[in-house]
């Protein structure tokens, strides 16, 4: 599908010269430039923070506790 995209004349000039470089067309550089953004900008999985309490010394619920502590400070 194509698709028009107005781009200032320096990114123009910095994709012609990074394409020459890396020996691809600049539709191509801005082919993998589109695929790593909406990469990074997927919504993390619901068991991302799976786990992260593995290798603590202290327990989760003691933490929990000791932080709300300082509530009623």
């Amino acid at each position: 599908m194509r698709t028009i995209v107005d781009l200032p004349e320096k990114q123009i000039e910095a994709l012609k010269s990074l394409a020459e470089s890396a020996n691809v067309s600049r539709a191509e550089l801005v082919r993998r430039a589109v695929a790593d953004y909406l990469v990074r900008q997927q919504p993390p999985d619901g068991d991302s923070a799976f786990g992260l309490w593995k290798g603590r010394a202290q327990d989760g619920v003691a933490y929990q506790e000791q932080l709300r502590s300082e509530w009623d400070e």
